[in-house]
């Protein structure tokens, strides 16, 4: 495993390009009053990994909202967001003429389904080809249309954004560009949810915070929730395939950068570019940033079952790398188990 410090700790990049890009949103309050009215919400566990040598505690997400990660709190909360916005005797169809599009590794795709279907809008997941069929089919069991196109994410999501533009859909992504940063600030906002809600659970303020990253968006909303309310206490690493390095190679860089690799194994955290608004927070908030093998994350997943926690490579990312690093019986870490088994 590779760790590097951010030298860009607390000052954030000093890239021109992220000027106009907004910091992640710290209002946890605002997903929180509208996942109240959700009949399917409910605070998800918090539970000690034993075995570590270091206190574990582990933010468990592979049951939030009956969808299997925490991305049900994203795309969902944007769709509820514009449901209620656009108001009406019946929230329920709230949306109908409305069509959701986006690209998805998986989880995204089925928190888009998943609002779309709830307020009579209408869902097209755009997924490359490494992504299983089994996904494919729990989003069109959620009611959404699937459509397979390129070999890897970033030519999924253009697919996507060519589709939106050429119908008049409303484009949902889980990451931002230049240009394109509403939605996907308030999508990382609904993540806020389960980041007050592990500050809430752990008993005591976490030394070490292990936070797996895709395009980043999980990470980069926990990170600026954990500085709001722990300040500098704990050291924030950010963990990435090898294979995808998207925020580790800006870091090194000091400014946005694409990247590129073979397909991962870590097939929701495997993004060869990253969000810009996750990357501005991040690169304030984050302490380090790891890379591991797609080795290293398998060899989590026995270990990860035999103490009840099965999981995924993206789901398990950040405890593996934990198993990577030596830290003392005194440490108290907090990682995310980002999502269920793979199917």
């Amino acid at each position: 495993m590779q760790i590097d410090d951010n030298p860009w700790r607390g000052k954030g990049l000093p890239d021109e390009a992220l000027a106009d890009i907004p910091s992640p949103s710290t209002d946890a309050d605002a997903p929180r009053a509208l996942l109240e009215q959700c009949p399917a919400a409910a605070v998800t566990p918090l539970v000690v990994a034993e075995g570590y040598g270091p206190t574990v505690w582990v933010k468990d997400e592979r049951a939030r909202m009956n969808l299997g990660s925490f991305k049900a709190l994203g795309a969902a909360y944007v769709i509820a967001h514009e449901a209620v916005q656009a108001g009406g005797d019946d929230l329920r169809r709230a949306l109908e003429g409305r069509t959701y599009v986006t690209a998805s590794a998986g989880n995204h795709g089925l928190s888009v389904a998943a609002g779309a279907a709830l307020f009579g809008a209408r869902a097209v997941i755009y997924l490359a080809a490494p992504v299983p069929e089994s996904f494919a089919d729990r989003l069109r069991a959620r009611g959404a249309e699937v459509v397979r196109a390129g070999a890897h994410y970033e030519a999924s999501m253009e697919a996507a954004q060519k589709a939106a533009k050429d119908n008049g859909w409303t484009l949902l992504s889980d990451s931002s560009w230049p240009g394109y940063t509403e939605l996907p600030h308030r999508l990382m906002e609904g993540y806020l949810a389960m980041a007050a809600e592990a500050a809430e659970q752990v008993p005591d303020v976490p030394t070490h915070i292990l936070l797996q990253a895709g395009v980043g968006g999980l990470a980069g909303a926990c990170a600026a929730h954990f500085r709001a309310v722990w300040g500098d206490a704990p050291r924030i690493i950010v963990v990435e395939p090898e294979a995808a390095p998207a925020l580790h190679a800006c870091i090194q860089a000091g400014k946005f950068v694409s990247t590129a690799g073979p397909v991962s194994n870590m097939g929701r955290l495997d993004c060869k570019e990253a969000s810009l608004i996750a990357l501005k927070g991040l690169a304030r908030d984050a302490d380090a940033f790891a890379l591991i093998s797609d080795d290293q994350a398998s060899a989590a997943l026995p270990e990860l079952a035999a103490i009840g926690l099965e999981t995924s490579e993206s789901g398990g990312a950040g405890l593996a790398a934990l198993s990577h690093m030596s830290l003392s019986k005194e440490a108290r870490v907090l990682c995310i188990l980002s999502e269920g088994p793979a199917e």
